[in-house]
C-alpha cells in the first residue's frame, strides 16, 4: 500500500506524483491542513482550497475511496498515518518554496527513522529546477535565454487519471483514521474552523471541472487574440487559470496539451498568439527555478546593491494605495479589483507595483505582503518574481530608470476608461479624456467632473526624479 500526500495538486488527473504512487500498489490519499502554511494564508485562497478539496474528495468517493484529512503538523501526521495504514512508501509532489523544502526534508527524515520509503516528484512545472541551465551548468538569471530552451524542448504528455482499482477502499481509510489523532476521512473544516472569515471578494470557482472549462473556453477563441488583448484589462483576454495552477486543480501538462492542440493547423498571428501564452507559462517556471536556487528572495532583494535603497515608506501614502485612493485612476481601479475579486489583471499588477515602488518610493515587500493577503492566486515564486521585477531589485528585472507613467499606462491600455469605470464608480460619469487628464485638471474642474474622487496624492514627474536619485545613490553612481 502507498500513501499519497496532496498539497498544491488538488486533482487526480495529470498528477505525476499520484501516477507514480499507483504504479506500485493501491494508494491512500491524504491532505493535511498545515498550521505553518495557514499562517501565511488568506481567506480568498482558503475559500478556494476548501471548495477544491470538496471536489477532490468527491472524485475519490466516486471510485469507492475517500480523502484522509488531517490538521496540524505534517511532520508528525504523515508518518503516523503511514504507520496506521502500514504503507511501504509515501509519495508527494515537490513544492518550491523554502518553507516547503524544509518541511518536506523533516517529513522524509521522520519516515526514514520509521523505515518507510518516500519519493518526491516534480509535477507543478514542466522542467524541474536544474534541468534548464546555461552552458556552464548554472541556473539562468535572464528569462529570454531560459525561454528559448524551454520553448524548444519536447513537452511531456499528461499522465493518466487512476481508476478505482488503484485506490484504497474507504473502509480501510476509516480504520486507519480512527487510530490517528487529528485525522478524519472526508471531513473538511469550515473557514471559521481554520480561523478565517468569509472573504469579502467574489472568489473564482474552484476545482478541476471549473479549471477545465476555463481552459477550453480560452483555447476556443481568446488564445488566438492573446498577444494583442492580454495587456488590455477591459478586454478580459486572459485565461484566468492562475488560481487553478497555483492550487494544482489542473495539471500544467494538460494545459500545454490543450494549447498545443489549439495551435495545430493555424499560422501567422494566431500561431504567434498561442506561443505568447505559452511564454507566460514559461515565466511561471522561470520564477519557480529562481526561488528554488534563491529561497531568500522571498524577503530579500535579489540584487545585493539594492539592499542600500533608502525606501520612503510613507504610511499614509501606502494606505491610500491599498484602498485605491491615490488619485491615479488606473492604479485605483486595479487596487479595487483586487479587493472585490481577489484578482488583478496582470498589466495592472505591473502598473500598481511600479506606482508603489517608483512613485510612492515604498519597499516592494509592502506590496508583496498586501497581494499575499488578498489574491486568490498568490504564488510565492510568481508574486515575488513579479514584484522584484517591477521594483528593479530582482533577477532579469526592469532597469531602474524605466518607470511607468501611470497616466500614460491608463490611456494606452484602457483608452475608453472601461476598466477604470467598472471599478471606480466615482468616475463613471466622467469622460475618458477627463479621466486620463485627471492629474492636469484644476481643482475646480475635478470638483465638477468627479467631486468624490481624490486628487493625485503625489506628482509623478517629481517622484520619478526622486526614484532615479534613490536608485543611483544605492548603486553608488556619481
Amino acid at each position: 500500500m502507498q500513501l499519497y500526500w496532496h498539497r498544491r495538486d488538488l486533482r487526480t488527473a495529470d498528477n505525476r506524483g499520484l501516477a507514480t504512487a499507483v504504479e506500485q500498489d493501491a494508494v491512500a490519499p491524504l491532505f493535511v491542513f498545515d498550521d505553518e502554511v495557514l499562517e501565511h494564508a488568506a481567506s480568498p485562497r482558503v475559500r478556494y482550497l476548501l471548495d477544491a478539496l470538496a471536489e477532490l474528495r468527491a472524485a475519490y468517493r466516486d471510485r469507492g475511496s475517500d480523502l484522509l484529512v488531517g490538521r496540524g503538523n505534517p511532520r508528525s501526521i504523515v508518518p503516523e498515518v503511514a504507520d496506521a495504514l502500514g504503507v511501504d512508501r509515501v509519495v508527494w509532489n515537490v513544492d518550491y518554496s523554502g518553507l516547503a523544502q524544509k518541511r518536506d526534508e523533516d517529513v522524509e527524515d521522520e519516515l526514514d527513522e520509521d523505515k518507510v520509503d518516500s519519493e518526491t516528484v516534480h509535477d507543478a512545472i514542466v522542467f524541474p529546477p536544474g534541468s534548464i541551465t546555461t552552458n556552464a551548468g548554472d541556473p539562468y538569471s535572464v528569462y529570454t535565454y531560459f525561454w528559448k530552451k524551454w520553448r524548444d524542448r519536447d513537452k511531456p504528455e499528461p499522465v493518466p487519471d487512476p481508476g478505482a482499482d488503484a485506490l484504497v477502499d474507504a473502509e480501510t481509510l476509516e480504520s486507519a483514521a480512527d487510530s490517528v489523532q487529528g485525522v478524519t476521512v472526508g471531513m473538511l473544516p469550515t473557514l471559521s474552523d481554520l480561523g478565517f472569515d468569509d472573504p469579502d471578494a467574489d472568489v473564482i470557482s474552484a476545482g478541476t471541472e471549473a479549471a477545465r472549462k476555463r481552459l477550453t473556453d480560452f483555447c476556443e477563441d481568446d488564445i488566438y487574440r492573446y498577444a494583442d488583448d492580454r495587456d488590455y484589462p477591459a478586454r478580459e483576454g486572459t485565461s484566468r487559470l492562475s488560481t487553478d495552477l497555483k492550487f494544482g486543480t489542473i495539471g500544467i501538462r494538460e494545459v500545454l496539451a490543450e494549447t498545443a492542440a489549439a495551435r495545430e493547423g493555424v499560422g501567422g498571428e494566431r500561431d504567434e498568439s498561442v506561443e505568447e501564452f505559452q511564454s507566460q507559462l514559461a515565466w511561471r517556471e522561470f520564477y519557480a527555478h529562481v526561488l528554488w536556487f534563491n529561497p531568500n528572495v522571498v524577503s530579500q532583494n535579489h540584487k545585493e546593491f539594492e539592499n542600500d535603497i533608502q525606501w520612503r515608506d510613507d504610511p499614509d501614502e501606502l494606505a491610500a494605495w491599498k484602498k485605491g485612493r491615490t488619485g491615479y485612476p488606473i492604479v485605483d481601479a486595479g487596487m479595487r479589483q483586487l479587493l472585490v475579486e481577489a484578482y488583478m489583471h496582470n498589466r495592472v499588477r505591473m502598473i500598481v507595483a511600479s506606482f508603489l515602488t517608483k512613485d510612492l518610493l515604498c519597499d516592494w515587500r509592502h506590496g508583496y505582503a498586501h497581494f499575499r493577503e488578498y489574491l486568490s492566486d498568490h504564488d510565492t515564486a510568481n508574486d515575488n518574481g513579479g514584484w522584484q521585477w517591477t521594483a528593479s531589485t530582482g533577477t532579469d528585472a526592469q532597469p531602474y530608470f524605466r518607470i511607468f507613467n501611470p497616466m500614460t499606462q491608463g490611456e494606452r491600455y484602457d483608452p475608453d476608461a472601461e476598466y477604470i469605470k467598472e471599478y471606480v464608480p466615482e468616475l463613471r460619469e466622467a469622460s475618458a479624456n477627463a479621466i486620463h487628464e485627471w492629474h492636469e485638471l484644476s481643482e475646480m474642474e475635478r470638483n465638477r467632473v468627479a467631486p468624490d474622487y481624490p486628487e493625485p496624492i503625489v506628482d509623478h514627474s517629481d517622484r520619478r526624479e526622486r526614484a532615479l536619485s534613490m536608485f543611483e545613490a544605492a548603486r553608488g553612481d556619481d
